[in-house]
């Protein structure tokens, strides 16, 4: 499923109303009638990730899977990752960037050991944010699904169901839910649970900038990125108007 789609022209307030109180169910059958062949879904493989994995793919079991493998991740995400492509019998895309990560460490040095949010900025834009955008025109996106919670960080508590983003419309069926909701969605349906939740992680990105919570956090997040920041630039605003536009909904 490649090429140009037409993209629908939505009215983000009104639809947003609409969906407000819909389940999570009905948001994803939405966002199929809404946007037939232009929709993905975006996975990580990471500790959260079997809900929306499952709870999309129930509906559009063809669906194509977008994965940024950075050739960072631990090896229990991998591993996972082969595990619930099989379960689950995923249309999955595979996508890295051009730089190996070897090269890249050649040219720019182990960029997550400098201890600056630039560092870490330019890392993630190499190793995650530009292989998504080549995913995403492959494909021929107008839509995504991702998996985005309130909960999970600032920058996502003033999210809706339906937001736009570098010219796409972002769907977050589970934008409300609650970690215990994540964890009794998974329990009750019987998937399996990332390795590494049992060994403290309440998320997981790269080996190297992921951490099992600790006693002194008071955040899930703070266990990511050095705790410099919270985002990896995957899901945040990438023009200047999208900037202002969100960081004014968050005064």
């Amino acid at each position: 499923m490649t090429g140009v789609v037409d993209k629908p022209k939505l009215d983000l307030t009104a639809v947003n109303e609409r969906l407000v109180d819909l389940d999570a169910e009905r948001v994803v059958q939405w966002a199929s009638e809404t946007f037939g062949n232009g929709l993905v879904l975006s996975t990580s493989f990471g500790i959260q990730s079997a809900v929306m994995l499952h709870l999309v793919t129930r509906e559009l079991p063809n669906i194509p899977v977008i994965w940024i493998d950075t050739g960072y991740l631990p090896p229990e995400t991998y591993r996972y990752a082969d595990e619930l492509s099989e379960c689950l019998q995923l249309n999955l895309h595979v996508y890295q960037s051009p730089i190996s990560p070897a090269r890249m460490e050649a040219i720019y040095g182990k960029l997550w050991e400098r201890g600056t949010v630039d560092a870490l900025n330019q890392y993630d834009r190499i190793r995650k944010v530009e292989p998504m955008q080549q995913a995403l025109t492959d494909l021929g996106t107008t839509a995504w699904l991702a998996g985005l919670r309130r909960q999970q960080t600032e920058s996502r508590q003033a999210l809706g169901r339906v937001n736009l983003q570098d010219g796409r419309y972002k769907i977050y069926p589970i934008v409300n839910w609650s970690s215990k909701d994540v964890y009794y969605y998974i329990q009750n349906n019987d998937l399996p649970q990332h390795p590494l939740f049992e060994a403290g992680y309440s998320t997981v990105g790269d080996w190297h900038s992921s951490r099992p919570l600790g006693a002194d956090d008071t955040h899930e997040r703070d266990t990511r990125f050095q705790g410099l920041k919270q985002e990896c630039g995957l899901h945040l605003p990438q023009s200047p108007g999208e900037a202002e536009s969100l960081n004014s909904s968050l005064l």
